[in-house]
């Protein structure tokens, strides 16, 4: 039942996280910003987790989910009212930041936590549950906040996404039997700092494969609002292009523990770089949305394995006692990624337009299955 709960809790607060990342590149658009000031806005949403996360992983070893988990809905939350309450391109920063501050701690602590809630086998169904709840998130954010654009405003998508994210805290106020006291097994904890992490080569390799993906779902759902604006569509239909991929995610992740059973989970993580560059490539040269939706169902069939398998290997691949420092890091790499590759891809889209903003980020993808395919091939056993 706990791992339901869990589940259950990160799905409201990834509804309102990932349908805030649409609705502030729809908002920024309608304020007349340039494809570099969107990339501005992306990259504020991980300048502080960058500095924060291997803290925030630190604290849910040391002291447990619940305090940072109440502190994060309820930051979220304020975040998300700002733009509702202030509606300027100024409020679109702030309320990204304050976004980045508050979804660390309980991103970084829910991964903890549902690591900590089995071993071996049941560690990775657990995930698999997880992500699946992250797909149906994914689905249901962008869905939402289409819907909510073209009926009802900006601001009532803001002040809607709040109410959403603040279920999560209130909930854990009253009712929280389902977390351990500690996550970690503190008297198996190895001392150490981020070098000793950064030495374990496995656990290097997941981090950097890590950020290739979460920069390939994240340029896509930022820049994807702005090509459907360029060509014409409602936010409706780029709400429903970007839920396919959440909806492609789910579908895959149902196959997950198969693929990784039958393949190992660095072969599927490899694959699905490799098929993710193939959407990118050709995403730019259709306008239809029908077809733009079926590219994004065959991307959301690609990396929709990518996340949840990056998560499994750092928990996997860390030190005992120092899951959640290692999955702060991965963090930390993540965000690092997505302020610098959003800065140069929109200074790449304000130069040429759109269009090589999609190529770069599938030559980016590719770069990093190739990658992956000389690290398998180099540690394959004798």
């Amino acid at each position: 039942m706990s791992i339901y709960i869990t589940v259950f809790l990160a799905m409201l607060n990834q509804i309102a996280l990932k349908g805030s990342k649409i609705l502030v590149a729809l908002y920024a658009i309608e304020l007349h910003a340039s494809p570099f000031m969107v990339g501005m806005l992306v990259s504020t949403y991980a300048v502080f987790p960058l500095m924060l996360a291997l803290y925030a992983g630190r604290a849910s070893d040391r002291y447990g989910a619940r305090l940072p988990l109440v502190l994060g809905s309820f930051g979220m939350f304020a975040s998300l009212l700002v733009p509702a309450l202030f509606p300027s391109l100024a409020a679109l920063f702030v309320s990204a930041a304050m976004v980045g501050v508050s979804n660390i701690f309980f991103h970084v602590t829910t991964h903890n936590l549902v690591g900590s809630l089995g071993d071996g086998e049941a560690r990775t169904r657990n995930f698999a549950t997880f992500s699946l709840g992250a797909s149906i998130s994914g689905m249901t954010g962008p869905l939402l906040v289409g819907f909510l654009v073209d009926r009802a405003g900006y601001s009532v998508s803001y002040f809607t996404l709040a109410v959403v994210t603040v279920i999560p805290g209130a909930f854990l106020l009253f009712y929280s039997r389902f977390i351990p006291p500690r996550i970690s097994n503190l008297e198996k904890s190895h001392s150490g700092g981020v070098r000793d992490l950064l030495v374990i080569p496995r656990l290097r390799n997941t981090l950097l494969t890590s950020g290739v993906i979460l920069t390939g779902l994240d340029l896509f759902n930022f820049y994807m609002p702005i090509y459907g604006r360029s060509i014409g569509l409602s936010a409706s239909m780029i709400g429903i292009i970007i839920g396919a991929q959440a909806a492609a995610g789910f579908v895959v992740r149902l196959w997950m523990p198969w693929m990784t059973r039958k393949y190992g989970e660095m072969r599927v993580l490899t694959g699905s770089l490799l098929m993710a560059s193939i959407s990118f490539f050709v995403f730019p040269a259709f306008h239809d949305p029908i077809t733009l939706a079926m590219i994004s169902f065959f991307l959301g069939l690609s990396l929709g394995c990518g996340q949840p398998l990056s998560v499994i290997l750092t928990y996997t691949h860390s030190p005992p006692g120092r899951a959640g420092e290692a999955l702060g890091l991965r963090v930390s790499v993540n965000k690092f990624t997505q302020i610098m590759v959003p800065l140069v891809f929109g200074s790449l889209g304000a130069a040429f337009g759109i269009y090589p903003i999609f190529l770069a980020n599938g030559v980016f993808l590719l770069a990093g299955g190739l990658n992956n395919t000389r690290y398998e091939k180099q540690n394959e056993p004798e």
